[in-house]
């Protein structure tokens, strides 16, 4: 992977990392069609970058973290199915899962899914005055929703505001929740590749990982403003048909070349 590549690979996590989309799958299938080797290194800077598009998050919504302790009991409660599940099938997952067939299929699948949930939160009106006040048993069903985006292609954005929708919040405070739920998941899973990769990175590595995070940052703020707009006005069924159209395309790509 060149630093250009890199860079293109940055652009795409920001773009998408708190879209409904998949940011883990659209790296995958941008490295697949750039023809960049699915090596170690790769796998661990796909994860590593995502702590810039986070830190972009913890910034936007600073305030809301110091305005009370309470936020912090309900994301927690939503963070350990999380926890346990990822350090139960890391392996499995890194080793069997991060390939573009998995990734298109699984863009199919929920694309449908967020399709048919649109329709319900057209008439669905919040359970909860603020997403701190849902239960903590309601933040733990959402995190167990949050589970199912360990499936690269699934997409944790996608799987925590469908989670959110089921558990009473109407599509603006379920989309917030997965916002402020993804910095303490999307950190553990940074913190955690690093310890488990063992790389020993080159001074041009270092730099494609600074750089790389760097961009993910920029491109997240960008995105997440752009999508909350949006999102209080369309819903998500655009995104629903841009993940099945998608999935569909590369999936024919994939027939005619050996990337499958």
């Amino acid at each position: 992977m060149t630093l250009f590549q890199s860079i293109i690979i940055a652009i795409v996590e920001g773009l998408t990392e708190f879209l409904p989309v998949s940011s883990t799958g659209h790296m995958i299938l941008a490295s697949a069609a750039m023809g960049i080797h699915d090596d170690e290194f790769v796998k661990t800077f796909e994860v590593f970058i995502q702590l810039g598009a986070i830190l972009a998050i913890a910034l936007m919504y600073i305030k809301r973290f110091f305005r009370s302790l309470t936020i912090y009991y309900k994301l927690l409660a939503a963070f350990i199915p999380t926890a346990i599940v990822g350090l139960l099938a890391y392996d499995f997952i890194k080793g069997y899962l991060f390939n573009p067939v998995v990734v298109s299929v699984s863009l199919i699948l929920g694309g449908i899914i967020l399709i048919f949930i649109d329709k319900k939160v057209v008439s669905q009106k919040a359970t909860h005055v603020d997403v701190e006040d849902i239960s903590y048993k309601n933040a733990f069903f959402i995190g167990l929703f949050q589970c199912l985006s360990m499936v690269p292609g699934t997409s944790r954005a996608a799987a925590t505001i469908i989670g959110g929708v089921f558990n009473g919040l109407d599509k603006k405070q379920a989309t917030e929740f997965s916002f402020l739920l993804a910095v303490p998941t999307m950190m553990a899973a940074g913190g955690y590749d690093l310890i488990k990769s063992e790389l020993v990175f080159t001074q041009a590595q270092i730099i494609m990982l600074a750089v790389g995070s760097g961009v993910a940052f920029i491109a997240a703020w960008i995105a997440v403003k752009l999508f909350l707009k949006y999102v209080s006005s369309h819903g998500f069924t655009a995104f629903g048909w841009y993940r099945i159209v998608l999935g569909v395309l590369f999936l024919i790509f994939m027939w005619g070349t050996d990337l499958g």
